[in-house]
């Protein structure tokens, strides 16, 4: 498979003889068949559109970075990161931490398909499902693939809204599996605005981006529902305030 899937310890080693069909599942594209031709090629060539567009502007971008130590003490500590953020800074984000082995959760509409196939290209992988369709099956594939040792990612108000209010989803994750959440945040100096439900924010060329990243979250085994909520607070909290820091940080430029 061309990594090292695992820590070096018997648990994920264990992981890792019962997951190779979960690993290859979410890094490898997956078969087209049940589409018609028409949507096949139309899959195919947005996941390469998309993955050129991003390269060619990703590369142009100037990243300042605040927060590294938070997910170098993860990391150090033998976890693995669920990174939590924003849905409408998905760009910037998915550009700078390309090729990491990151697991994403893609929907199971056609939509899906080409972003399954475009995230692989960027060195991702991908289990299919969303909090309003598939999203019990796709939970159950990033807890087994957390367990073998890779990190995952989570947009924590997608994939539909409401705009800035985390879900419950990384929280049961966290839970699940003992790997903190890590919220963060990217921000642009300058950057085109969606009209969409959650105002995306797509980079200018050349364009300064700082990633701000805050503490590790941790929620414990066995946390009953009232911990869930206050953990998702917590979460909530995080984000907003690298909101407000990162607008804080755009204007005093």
């Amino acid at each position: 498979m061309g990594r090292r899937c695992c820590k070096n310890d018997t648990l994920s080693a264990y992981y890792c003889l019962f997951v190779p069909t979960d690993i290859d599942k979410a890094f490898n594209y997956a078969p087209l068949d049940n589409y018609p031709f028409k949507q096949r090629l139309l899959i195919k060539i947005t996941a390469s559109a998309l993955y050129l567009m991003f390269h060619l502007l990703g590369k142009t971008l100037h990243y300042e970075i605040e927060g590294w130590e938070n997910l170098e003490q993860v990391e150090n500590s033998g976890h693995f990161p669920i990174y939590c953020f924003w849905h409408n800074r998905i760009f910037a984000g998915t550009y700078f931490f390309r090729n990491r082995k990151i697991i994403v959760m893609n929907s199971l509409s056609f939509d899906g398909a080409y972003m399954a196939r475009f995230v692989q290209k960027l060195g991702y992988g991908s289990v299919r499902g969303s909090s309003t369709r598939g999203g019990t099956g796709a939970l159950v594939e990033l807890i087994r693939l957390m367990r073998a040792g890779f990190a995952s990612a989570f947009t924590v108000d997608g994939p539909r809204g409401p705009k800035y209010v985390a879900k419950e989803g990384p929280v049961v994750l966290a839970k699940k599996t003992g790997n903190p959440m890590l919220p963060f945040l990217l921000e642009c100096k300058s950057y085109w605005q969606v009209n969409s439900w959650d105002n995306a924010q797509i980079p200018k060329p050349f364009a300064r981006v700082k990633l701000m990243i805050e503490k590790p979250i941790y929620v414990a085994s066995d946390a009953e529902n009232g911990v869930l909520e206050d953990k998702r607070a917590e979460l909530q909290h995080a984000l907003d305030a690298l909101v407000k820091k990162g607008a804080q940080w755009r204007n005093d430029g």
